[in-house]
């Protein structure tokens, strides 16, 4: 069984506050120890569940937060932007894990929620849904026939999961008190939720099935600011301008109209 284990940080346990999430921050240096140690957790449990392989991705911004040294042996890291596209060989998985997901934009007394940019997304549908990332990347996994299996986060970010996928297993690290506030288990008890999940998961996989978004795939984004939408002459076929600061893109699949926002 191979694993591909994508990994936030507004859903890390430990992590509450937008000064762990920013490199410029002082608490950052902290909040990258936390991400290691819960995708540690995350790949022991994977092991244990039957897992031959865990390629862990930094998807935090730019790609570069996890401390490679302090990563588990057994485990491949990729880490910085690819140009070959969001999970582009995700087709070559068993299963999906997203860890240290976070809430959609809006969700209230959810930690950190936003989707994709909290600076320039106000709201995000898809197929007519309001949707945030998880949705995205379980999607793309679905679109290729990889079912994903796990998410860990807050209690929002479960609820979220449990709504878009039947049968994912959640790891609940946190309880959302607002977007900057939270009650937190410990990181003892984070860790061992978190790996023992990954096992019951990984174990039961086949049980969990791809989330299949209905084709053609519609995302409709709402921007925080007014900004033109896209302009060329070939956005004109995939392309419908809502209102000043709202527009929608279709295409094949989940990864070509994320393409096309």
């Amino acid at each position: 069984m191979k694993v591909f284990v994508s990994v936030d940080m507004e859903g890390i346990s430990g992590i509450t506050l937008p000064e762990q999430v920013s490199r410029s921050e002082s608490l950052y240096a902290q909040a990258r120890q936390f991400m290691t140690q819960d995708a540690n957790a995350c790949a022991e449990g994977c092991f244990r569940g039957g897992a031959r392989q865990v390629v862990i991705w930094d998807a935090h911004a730019s790609g570069f937060n996890m401390l490679w040294d302090q990563i588990d042996p057994r485990v491949t890291l990729s880490q910085g932007r690819s140009e070959l596209g969001r999970m582009h060989d995700i087709a070559s998985f068993d299963a999906l894990i997203l860890l240290g997901y976070h809430a959609m934009a809006g969700t209230k007394c959810a930690v950190l929620e936003h989707t994709m940019s909290s600076a320039a997304w106000q709201n995000f549908w898809l197929n007519g849904r309001k949707a945030g990332e998880l949705a995205i990347d379980a999607g793309i996994a679905g679109d290729a026939g990889v079912p994903c299996i796990m998410t860990s986060g807050d209690d929002k970010l479960c609820r979220e999961a449990r709504s878009w996928i039947k049968g994912i297993y959640t790891a609940q690290v946190k309880t959302g008190l607002s977007s900057f506030g939270a009650r937190l288990l410990s990181p003892q008890a984070a860790h061992k939720l978190i790996a023992d999940t990954a096992e019951k998961a990984c174990s039961d996989y086949r049980k969990v099935k791809p989330l299949k978004i209905k084709k053609p795939v519609k995302m409709r984004l709402e921007l925080v600011e007014r900004r033109p939408a896209p302009r060329s002459d070939a956005a004109k076929s995939f392309l419908k301008q809502i209102d000043g600061r709202t527009y929608e893109v279709s295409g094949a699949s989940v990864r070509e109209a994320l393409s096309r926002l």
